[in-house]
């Protein structure tokens, strides 16, 4: 378990490195890493520099955090994220969240590559999370509880904030984008679902479903940040179309809908 001083050291450490106070935080999926291309002034940081972070190998992931301007909001983006299915431990997983509180991050952006299950989506269209369904059988805040970080039974009635839904579905429209909405399930991996799985989850409630965000949006919560979740739907999921899923269409689709993923994370940079 990471103890407070892990935290201040990988803070401390990220600080000499950089001038810049960022209070906005992204974390970037499958190929949506591209959005940190555009911040100004900026200063990367190789995640393998940064004290106790975990080094990650998954495909579509640049593993550096960069710190900058991006439309006018001094922003810090994680290029790529630490998964459950890589085998490292959710503690591992949510650090980096901890880290970003710690820098003065206060509204967290949490984006997503992650294959539809609501029928009525298609790969390509932008999804705003409502709320999540936890499938996995564990969670990041299991084990003692740090009363500095956060309470110990933290109230989840709203992880996904509603005004920065708000301000997002308001971006959406003025730039006339697609913006679906909807429920994400968060899916252990690396597997992909089976067609069964994926009838259980429609069942459930779920309209979206990925291996990711969800451990992220839980310890953001913990540390009273406010989040927004954005999936970027690549594939419509196991069995609804009679074709098998590979991860090279999942950063394919995710690199032809950068455009209007960036418009749209720049419009709510604008509002926040």
């Amino acid at each position: 378990m990471h103890q407070l001083q892990d935290i201040l050291e990988a803070k401390n450490y990220i600080l000499s490195k950089t001038s810049a106070r960022p209070t906005i935080g992204m974390i970037l999926g499958s190929g949506l890493g591209t959005l940190a291309d555009d911040i100004e002034n900026s200063v990367s940081i190789p995640y393998s520099e940064i004290p106790h972070f975990a080094k990650s190998e998954a495909v579509g992931h640049a593993n550096e955090m960069v710190i900058g301007e991006l439309n006018g909001k001094i922003v810090v983006a994680m290029k790529g994220r630490f998964h459950y299915y890589e085998g490292f431990t959710l503690d591992e997983v949510t650090f980096p969240v901890r880290v970003l509180k710690a820098l003065g991050v206060e509204n967290l952006i949490l984006t997503n590559a992650c294959g539809a299950v609501n029928t009525d989506f298609k790969p390509g269209d932008l999804m705003l999370i409502t709320d999540h369904i936890n499938l996995v059988g564990t969670n990041p805040l299991i084990g003692p509880n740090n009363s500095e970080l956060g309470t110990r039974f933290p109230d989840t009635s709203q992880v996904y904030n509603l005004d920065l839904r708000n301000t997002a579905l308001k971006v959406a429209e003025q730039n006339n984008l697609m913006l679906q909405q909807g429920v994400y399930a968060w899916w252990s991996g690396p597997a992909y679902e089976t067609p069964a799985e994926i009838r259980m989850i429609r069942t459930l409630g779920a309209d979206a479903v990925g291996m990711s965000t969800v451990p992220e949006a839980l310890v953001a919560i913990h540390g009273n940040m406010k989040v927004l979740g954005i999936s970027c739907l690549t594939n419509m999921a196991c069995g609804i179309l009679d074709q098998p899923l590979s991860h090279d269409e999942v950063i394919e689709v995710a690199g032809k809908v950068r455009t209007k993923f960036v418009e749209l994370v720049k419009g709510i940079l604008e509002e926040i």
